[in-house]
């Protein structure tokens, strides 16, 4: 009896062990959960604001979306910062730390070849010179945004919950950093010109120029350049012939088509995988996007404007979605700002901002709507530099020798010692060393100007000349500017600085590293001397990152990385194909468009390798090209469809050529920097092997094969053995299965047990680069815009990600189902579900 008594305590002390141990699990999960809360933005309620003229609101609707008043534009300026530091102050953070090199002073060392990269730029101190440059009234609209900034942080409960999963305490805004917003995307919008700098002064060593001219060509017979009419009739089908554009303008069809006659014989590095013969299929593995090279092949981004005489509002009809990396939260923030105008009325200006400046960057004032599109123009260049005994710490520049300046850089990183190195700078840029050879680094981003705030006079141009000479005085990334205003006028320029070159005609040339003439360029373009395209006779302008001239102001631009054209040529035929007289609902459908057109092409020829020929064999790799070619022919919508097994094996196919006949130069491109290969070196690589397989010039089979039919074949095997890997069954390679969307907080890396509160549900996606639904795995139509000036209520829009960074905010997604299946939702705001108030003390 006495034993049993004392098991019975035994097990009332254990569960009275386990009732505590729960209890205390659940007070950590509440204490965790109320430290979160602690950190969501302020709603409602009313707020002592020092500094404010009069009063400020906040008032957001049903998704978070903040409708932003003051008495004067200072104070709308101050409410913008108080919102967007409560919204996303970490995202904020992580901006102005990519541009300045100063990440590892939040992630440690890990984050240190990024800083090391990105200091050698120097753009804070660059910041901090722009701002003792900028005006005096630009300086005092930041000056209340930072105030407002600031005030936000510190009036939240807790710290952001990312500074305590990072053990780290946040630190304040400055002026200076909302500057530092802007060269982050620099980073982001030209951080390719380097690589492919690189990319092409490689292939000029190792090619000749004859070789040259076909391997890299200067446009396509996809391009539609704005400089050149477009046929209203357009034919929506390409040529079953070649694949290519049968509408093809006159400008267009006189220039290489799609390239220079092949010479006898191809580079020596020509067909040379970066893998042993059948082992490709690792590389093919990631240029399929499965091993985390989602956004290979990708640019971006649309836009596309209606003039008046074709909306049936009779006012322009302006579309915009700039493809960039997708994460959480996401990179715009929308809103709508009150803007008093000093004379008694007021603009609402209504898009979307980028927190950590307090201007809306694309959307619409009532009379003028705009958007951008990156123009990927030439706006880099890497100059040799020469070293000589007789001239000790000295460097030749094109100019002649000069000492280059040295600064100390000096890294903070977290949970260890600071690391100091010296970035030497000459007249032209700083010194980057690659490959035992010195360059200078001649960039736009370091030219005095390259960011200031004039896009601010965006929010009261009447006209769309008024919005054009704004766009052409900006200083942010050079963009393809395309906007439309009331009266129904449209026009394109570009918004952003331009590189004054000696001559303009070499920027359409191959602007390749090694060069050391007077080439390049010295100071700035003046706006006055920007192309622009005014209410064409057609009554459309669209832009998709490809060539947009093929005129004389091209040189002006240069070529940076085009995109081949076939995107940019759908665009086109899509907004055409509307017809005499559209609306929003319309111009909106361009942006879902997912139509196979290019890499229907690419099928055509997987099926004609595919003969009875091909698949006769006995064995498995017979009975795969079998299966292929079945599933090319059943399962092909003619879209990017997430059912479609047949456009991703026609996607793979593409690819696995590119491998096969590039890959040994790409890994040799690939020593000299992360960012180039052949892809890098041109966009226009796949008109090159479609041109190719057509002619089939005698000197470019690679010599393993024995006909231009059997490298086909093995890039065929090469797809299939990738997309049947671990013993998946082709049938369920869905272009779906691929393209399933990954999109995350940063911080969910570091705190795994957060993640599914961190991450958007991993939906398949149709759409894919060559097409107007650019759709990849974390890259993609960051925003869908369509509106017509003056006629917002009817405009549309939707997004990715919500308003709020915070994951325990009804906020955090709101919106991200609607841009998923494609939802035309409202531009504007919708009732009044909150209203924050700011007074002055």
């Amino acid at each position: 009896m006495g034993e049993g008594m004392r098991q019975a305590g035994l097990g009332q002390w254990i569960k009275r062990i386990v009732l505590a141990l729960l209890l205390l699990l659940a007070m950590v999960g509440l204490g965790l959960w109320f430290f979160l809360r602690g950190s969501l933005a302020q709603l409602d309620g009313r707020r002592s604001a020092p500094g404010l003229s009069g009063t400020a609101s906040v008032v957001r609707d049903g998704q978070g979306v903040p409708t932003i008043s003051g008495s004067d534009r200072k104070d709308v300026a101050y409410a913008t910062g108080f919102v967007h530091a409560q919204d996303r102050y970490f995202q904020m953070d992580l901006l102005r730390r990519v541009a300045s090199g100063e990440l590892a002073e939040l992630f440690g060392a890990r984050a240190l070849p990024m800083d090391r990269e990105h200091r050698l730029h120097r753009f804070r101190a660059r910041a901090e010179a722009a701002l003792q440059a900028m005006p005096a009234a630009d300086r005092q609209l930041l000056e209340r945004y930072v105030a407002g900034v600031n005030d936000g942080l510190n009036n939240l409960g807790t710290r952001p919950f990312e500074y305590a999963l990072i053990r780290v305490s946040p630190r304040p805004w400055s002026a200076a950093d909302s500057l530092l917003v802007f060269w982050a995307m620099y980073f982001d919008l030209q951080g390719n010109l380097e690589g492919r700098e690189l990319a092409r002064g490689w292939l000029r060593e190792h090619a000749t120029p004859e070789q040259l001219a076909v391997l890299l060509p200067e446009s396509t017979q996809w391009d539609v350049p704005l400089d050149v009419p477009a046929n209203l009739a357009t034919d929506q089908a390409a040529s079953r012939a070649n694949h290519l554009p049968t509408n093809l303008p006159q400008a267009a069809a006189a220039a290489p088509a799609p390239g220079a006659p092949f010479p006898d014989q191809a580079p020596a590095w020509w067909g040379k995988s970066a893998s042993p013969e059948g082992a490709a299929s690792g590389r093919v593995a990631a240029l399929d996007g499965r091993d985390g090279a989602q956004w290979h092949g990708m640019v971006g981004s649309n836009n596309w404007a209606v003039a008046g005489s074709r909306s049936q509002g009779g006012g322009a009809i302006v579309a915009d979605d700039m493809h960039l990396g997708i994460q959480l939260p996401h990179i715009w923030y929308r809103a709508v700002l009150m803007v008093p105008d000093g004379h008694g009325a007021t603009r609402r200006v209504a898009g979307v901002t980028l927190p950590g400046v307090p201007l809306v960057v694309v959307g619409s004032n009532g009379h003028v709507a705009w958007g951008f599109t990156n123009s990927y123009g030439d706006y880099a260049d890497l100059v040799t530099l020469e070293t000589d005994p007789a001239h000790p710490g000295k460097l030749r520049t094109p100019a002649g020798w000069e000492t280059p300046v040295a600064h100390q850089e000096s890294i903070l990183v977290k949970d260890a010692a600071s690391e100091t190195f010296v970035v030497r700078e000459t007249s032209l840029g700083p010194v980057r060393e690659v490959a035992g050879r010195s360059y200078a680094l001649h960039w736009v981003a370091h030219a005095r100007g390259a960011v200031n705030f004039v896009a601010a006079g965006l929010e009261t141009a009447s006209t769309v000349d008024d919005a054009l000479a704004v766009a052409n005085r900006s200083g942010l990334p050079a963009q393809n500017f395309v906007a439309g205003d009331s009266k129904g006028n449209i026009g394109w320029t570009i918004a952003g600085p331009l590189p004054r070159r000696a001559q303009p005609g070499l920027a359409s040339t191959f602007p390749l590293a090694g060069e050391t003439q007077a080439a390049g360029w010295n100071g700035l373009l003046s706006p006055d001397a920007y192309p622009a395209v005014r209410n064409p006779a057609d009554g459309q302008l669209s832009t998709a990152n490809s060539r947009q001239l093929m005129g004389a102001g091209h040189g002006k631009l240069g070529d940076g990385g085009f995109d081949l054209g076939a995107r940019a040529h759908q665009v086109r035929g899509a907004v055409a194909a509307l017809g005499a007289k559209t609306d929003e609902q319309g111009v909106y459908s361009v942006a879902l468009d997912d139509r196979a057109l290019f890499m229907a092409g690419w099928r055509d020829r997987a099926l004609a390798a595919l003969d009875d020929q091909a698949v006769a064999a006995g064995d498995a790799r017979g009975a795969q090209r079998a299966a292929a070619r079945e599933l090319l022919r059943k399962s092909w919508s003619g879209h990017a469809s997430v059912e479609s097994v047949g456009y991703r094996i026609s996607r793979s196919f593409m690819w696995s050529l590119y491998e096969l006949l590039y890959g040994g130069a790409s890994a040799e491109m690939g020593k000299l920097a992360g960012k180039a290969d052949m892809a890098a070196a041109s966009s226009r690589w796949p008109v090159v092997v479609a041109r190719l397989l057509d002619e089939q010039p005698a000197g470019w089979l690679p010599p393993q094969y024995a006909s231009w039919k059997e490298l086909q074949l093995a890039a065929i095997d090469h797809a299939v053995a990738e997309l049947t890997r671990d013993g998946k069954p082709l049938a369920g390679a869905t272009w779906g299965e691929r393209n399933r969307q990954e999109i995350a907080h940063p911080i969910a890396s570091a705190a795994p047990a957060l993640r599914r509160w961190l991450t958007a549900p991993a939906d398949p996606l149709p759409g894919d680069s060559h097409m107007p639904r650019v759709a990849g795995r974390k890259f993609g139509q960051s925003e869908r815009m369509v509106v017509s000036p003056g006629k917002e209520e009817q405009g549309i829009f939707n997004m990715p990600g919500g308003q709020s960074g915070h994951p325990l905010s009804p906020f955090f997604l709101a919106g991200h189902a609607d841009w998923v299946s494609g939802k035309p939702t409202p531009f504007l705001p919708g009732a009044a579900r909150h209203t924050l108030t700011f007074v002055k003390p």
